[in-house]
């Protein structure tokens, strides 16, 4: 088994935990954890496979994906209500999801491409859809919508390993800095509340005003 194909299985794996966790948050029955941890874990690469003409998508190619979602499903429901601290360890769990993911999703799109641009974008699409329809299939408010970084991370690490590649580094050292930069970023917004700037509204000019010196350039 290749470095890949693990840290897409990995990936999977850590992205149908959260899932099921957030089903466990909303009590649902084991179909709800199956629903939940299949949509997450496979979401994300699911879009990315579309996105690069890849049909039919991976989890059809080899239904071990699913089985693993199955499992982890399985697993959460069984489990979940002796771990009192579900939610801290959904987030950090979707963090390492996360970090695993931008890789995965960066390695799938350069080999298929070529294109170090298109990497970074199947990388960062990879590891946040996932999270993003999990938030949105729960009703909670969506990953997007909260200060800290998130999409960030993703960014940095599919292209920290895009670059590697590029300078020839081997796959495990390319894979270990795209992991290592998107985890760091991802777990430093989550301990020490990490946010890029923020857009603040600030007043225009008046309407009037900015119509008469719009006529008095015509003149």
């Amino acid at each position: 088994m290749s470095l890949l194909t693990m840290l897409d299985y990995a990936g999977v794996a850590l992205f149908a935990a959260t899932g099921a966790l957030a089903a466990s948050r909303k009590q649902l029955d084991l179909i709800g954890f199956l629903f939940f941890a299949a949509a997450t874990g496979v979401g994300g690469g699911t879009l990315r496979d579309l996105t690069l003409g890849q049909v039919p998508v991976f989890w059809v190619k080899d239904p071990t994906y699913l089985i693993i979602c199955a499992a982890v499903g399985i697993a959460v429901f069984l489990t979940a209500h002796r771990i009192e601290w579900r939610y801290h360890l959904l987030v950090w769990l979707d963090a390492v999801g996360l970090s695993a993911y931008s890789v995965m999703g960066a390695a799938k799109g350069l080999a298929i491409t070529g294109s170090p641009t298109i990497a970074i974008v199947t990388g960062t699409m990879t590891a946040t859809f996932g999270g993003i329809l999990r938030d949105l299939i729960a009703n909670e408010p969506s990953i997007l919508l909260r200060p800290e970084i998130y999409v960030t991370a993703a960014l940095a690490g599919a292209s920290a390993y895009t670059a590697a590649q590029l300078l020839g580094l081997p796959p495990a050292a390319s894979s270990a800095a795209g992991i290592f930069i998107a985890f760091a970023l991802r777990g430093g917004a989550l301990r020490y509340d990490w946010t890029l700037p923020r857009y603040r509204a600030r007043p225009g000019r008046p309407a009037d005003e900015a119509l008469r010196k719009r006529r008095s350039k015509k003149r």
